[in-house]
């Protein structure tokens, strides 16, 4: 336990929230997690359901005086994306995160540290145990799998909640309060290759990309961040013509929410353009830093002699089609919506591609608040591989959830935010996926916000948790709770 942690304010919430760090957690391997809540319901004696699929949902009676007040529930997921630093010895599903406090913002050491949503279970697990905490009847939903397909909030059950109004803890800028999401949808890639000798008085190198920042395929897909897949491809892409690569590998990116931070691939160049192609990747690490000096500066190429000569190199036609594909793949902001300033409508992710065997495994996600743009932007993507020969297919996606800018519990949210802290909070909608999309789905009429403290880097072992706004976060969130009547 981090000693340090548990000492910041509001104990209640960091307290928590070291519990949690302490569980393995990652999507679609929540059963510790699950276990973990379960214990802490029982221990606490707070009725629970746990459904199918994972999600628990604690039914907690009113405080003296508040039983006759409206049911609320407090929602959050309770997996995380799992993301190291290449150097970092770390195993997601056995280690607990290592956290720690560098100034105002507490890190994880060389890891993501899981606040995206650790810190809203652990504030909806501090309300349940506080006595100072003045609240209606509550329902404490804790889902599964938001992060990498939003299955848990996909399978929620409406007969097991009786509430009619949601805060949603899940987002990331305290002092904002969010009141719509786009709806999202993957589309899936597969190109086939075949295997053939590795060319003669050739070497094998191993190309990375790495030193990016990454984040976010929703709240950070508007600031302008390098995809390392894409800078990647624009150096094999060329280099097969100029240099005459063959390749045999090509890894970049790990998740579907999130943007690449590292790619590499192994590839073939002839002996005697050795020398000329690696001053021409330092020639493109100059050209990247220069493009993106702003937001992403440290982005670095490397070029060494692979370790392992392979004998084998991909096919030449199914070379063509990858580089093609992935250089003619969209990428970043689409649209900015026309209705709401600065406001990202559209945008496609190139999240991942991976070698598999027979195929490389190419994984995109997009997102928009229209229905309509998000099905365009995706068969955008799918005629870019089709052109590529590719065999590309779609997911069922998830619904947007729509702003109603005349919801009462955004109206009560307003005014005890302007008399807490003496200003307005900022009213907004977000790109990034919520799980009000599914919830508002399911259960129309339900009266959703979501809000949260301070969150830079999520998706990323940059991630990190500003440690003042956790107290203003869990004041705003307790005053919501007095008020609602």
């Amino acid at each position: 336990m981090n000693e340090e942690i548990v000492k910041l304010a509001p104990e209640g919430v960091w307290k928590e929230f070291q519990g949690i760090l302490n569980v393995p957690r990652p999507s679609k391997k929540e059963a510790k997690m699950v276990d973990y809540l379960e214990k802490w319901a029982k221990k606490h004696k707070i009725q629970y359901i746990r459904e199918d699929c994972g999600n628990i949902i604690m039914t907690v009676p009113a405080t003296k005086g508040m039983e006759d007040r409206p049911m609320v529930a407090l929602q959050a997921h309770m997996d995380m994306v799992c993301e190291k630093n290449g150097d970092k010895v770390h195993d997601f599903d056995k280690d607990p995160i290592e956290a720690v406090i560098k100034g105002e913002w507490v890190h994880a050491n060389g890891t993501t540290l899981g606040a995206d949503d650790g810190i809203g279970v652990a504030a909806a697990l501090a309300v349940i145990t506080d006595p100072k905490v003045k609240h209606g009847p509550l329902e404490c939903i804790f889902t599964v799998d938001e992060e990498t397909g939003l299955t848990g909030a996909m399978a929620l059950d409406p007969k097991h909640l009786q509430s009619r109004i949601l805060l949603n803890l899940d987002s990331e800028d305290e002092g904002e309060i969010f009141i719509g999401c786009a709806g999202g949808m993957d589309t899936i890639v597969k190109i086939w290759y075949e295997l053939e000798p590795a060319p003669e008085n050739a070497t094998a190198y191993r190309i990375t990309v790495k030193g990016l920042k990454g984040g976010h395929s929703g709240d950070d897909i508007n600031k302008n961040l390098a995809n390392a897949n894409k800078l990647l491809t624009r150096i094999l892409w060329q280099a097969t013509s100029w240099y005459d690569l063959a390749l045999y590998d090509f890894q970049g990116g790990n998740l579907r929410n999130a943007i690449a931070r590292e790619a590499t691939a192994v590839a073939y160049l002839p002996n005697d353009c050795c020398e000329a192609f690696e001053h021409y990747a330092k020639e493109m690490e100059k050209a990247f830093r220069q493009e993106y000096q702003v937001a992403d500066p440290d982005i670095t190429v490397i070029v060494e002699k692979a370790e392992i000569q392979p004998d084998v190199v991909i096919d030449e036609m199914s070379q063509f089609d990858l580089l093609n594909g992935l250089y003619a793949c969209p990428h970043g902001v689409i649209e900015m919506s026309q209705t709401i300033p600065n406001f990202v409508e559209t945008s496609t992710n190139l999240a991942s591609c991976k070698k598999k065997e027979g195929y490389f495994f190419i994984q995109t996600s997009q997102r928009s608040s229209i229905d309509s743009s998000k099905v365009n932007i995706a068969n955008m993507v799918e005629a870019a591989f089709n052109l590529a020969n590719a065999d590309v297919e779609h997911t069922d996606g998830y619904p947007g959830w729509s702003p109603n800018p005349e919801s009462p519990i955004c109206h009560i949210a307003e005014k005890v935010y302007k008399k807490r802290f003496g200003k307005d909070p900022k009213v907004r909608a977000i790109h990034a996926g919520l799980e009000c999309g599914l919830i508002g789905d399911k259960i129309p009429g339900m009266d959703m916000i979501s809000f949260g403290p301070t969150l830079r880097g999520v998706h990323s072992p940059d991630e990190r948790l500003e440690i003042k706004t956790v107290q203003m976060f869990w004041d705003f969130l307790c005053d919501i709770l007095e008020e609602v009547r």
